[in-house]
């Protein structure tokens, strides 16, 4: 039997399964997207972006990425922050929330950040994790009036460990 170039063998795929979905087969079980958003915090401003599944938000666009933050020595600091929504039977509401250092230098077009940070910080998240204790007063206030003003009823259902940890000073 030949796949993909290889004979024999059974190809590994990463399946996004969702809701909707009747996969049973050879890798089900894998993971579901549609419930996590990524939310870029930049100067005191939380939005919504979407590009940031695939390191494509506007803010890294552009952007030459390096692990050296001694390369990025006038990047400003922007988060992302991965946050995971859940549903019970009573309806949907924010369950997680991770936050991830970036360093963005726009003029120069450097940066710096830690993809397996990302990537672990959204599984997390998806796992209703809160991990937002790196964000300072402005970035959480910024957050909590998006999460606030997206959608109210899933900030009221949240859980209290969400709230807290958006608490500003």
């Amino acid at each position: 039997m030949e796949q993909n170039g290889q004979i024999g063998k059974k190809q590994i795929a990463l399946n996004i399964v969702n809701s909707k979905s009747k996969h049973k087969g050879f890798g089900s079980g894998s993971i579901d997207l549609n419930n996590v958003s990524p939310v870029i915090i930049d100067g005191g401003v939380a939005t919504i972006d979407i590009g940031a599944m695939h390191a494509k938000s506007k803010v890294e666009r552009g952007i030459k990425f390096s692990t050296e933050k001694a390369d990025v020595p006038n990047g400003r600091q922007v988060w992302l922050v991965w946050v995971a929504v859940d549903r019970t039977a009573e309806g949907q509401f924010y369950a997680g929330a991770t936050a991830c250092e970036m360093l963005i230098d726009t003029e120069a077009k450097r940066g710096w950040k830690i993809l397996a940070d990302h990537v672990n910080k959204m599984d997390y998240a998806m796992k209703r994790r809160v991990m937002l204790d790196e964000l300072g007063d402005e970035d959480k206030a910024a957050l909590k009036h998006l999460l606030i003003s997206h959608n109210e009823d899933w900030w009221n259902a949240a859980p209290d460990e969400l709230k807290q940890a958006l608490e500003t000073n």
